[in-house]
């Protein structure tokens, strides 16, 4: 089969212009062309798209939604508090006494500055989502574009295979006769 063109192929495998193509079925097209693969692993093409600031945040939502970080947090409030409210208490020398007036300052900055971050995070997250669903679809229309080229030979030899039994058919009936 001869090599064709993305206009050729535009017209005859997507019953479309080329000029009418999305980006994504043009790429695919393309790649068709030049014999390209387009399997890529989506979650490899956001994280190389990723700001330091975008990868930080992945690290400290996954972090702070850890069992390990909230037994670990529940642990140094249970210190903490145990420390300012039995141990230093005894020697006068609690840095922050009950009620925790310090403490609870301490835990509202970090859930300020940590809630933004894991949205940042869950923003990523989706965007990450959306490349994966455009790779699927480039993936999938790649897939159903080679199984209308596959149909399309098999058919042709279908063609070529009825035409050569005929052909013989022919020299057969003709053998007969002059018998």
């Amino acid at each position: 089969m001869a090599k064709r063109t993305v206009e050729q192929l535009s017209e005859q495998l997507l019953d479309k212009p080329l000029a009418a193509l999305s980006p994504e079925e043009k790429g695919v097209l393309e790649a068709i062309v030049t014999r390209q693969i387009v399997a890529d692993d989506a979650a490899d093409l956001a994280d190389e798209q990723a700001s330091f600031g975008e990868r930080l945040s992945d690290r400290v939502a996954a972090v702070g939604g850890s069992w390990a970080f909230i037994i670990s947090f529940v642990l140094v409030l249970f210190g903490w508090m145990l420390l300012n409210s039995e141990i230093l208490t005894k020697f006068n020398a609690a840095f922050d006494p009950y009620p925790f007036i310090f403490l609870n300052l301490m835990l509202s900055t970090l859930a300020a500055i940590q809630a933004p971050i894991i949205m940042m995070s869950q923003n990523r997250a989706s965007n990450k989502d959306r490349i994966a669903a455009a790779h699927d679809y480039e993936v999938n229309l790649r897939a159903e574009i080679d199984i209308i080229r596959l149909h399309e030979k098999i058919d042709l030899l279908m063609l070529e295979k009825i035409a050569k039994l005929e052909a013989d058919l022919g020299e057969i009936k003709a053998a007969v006769k002059t018998t």
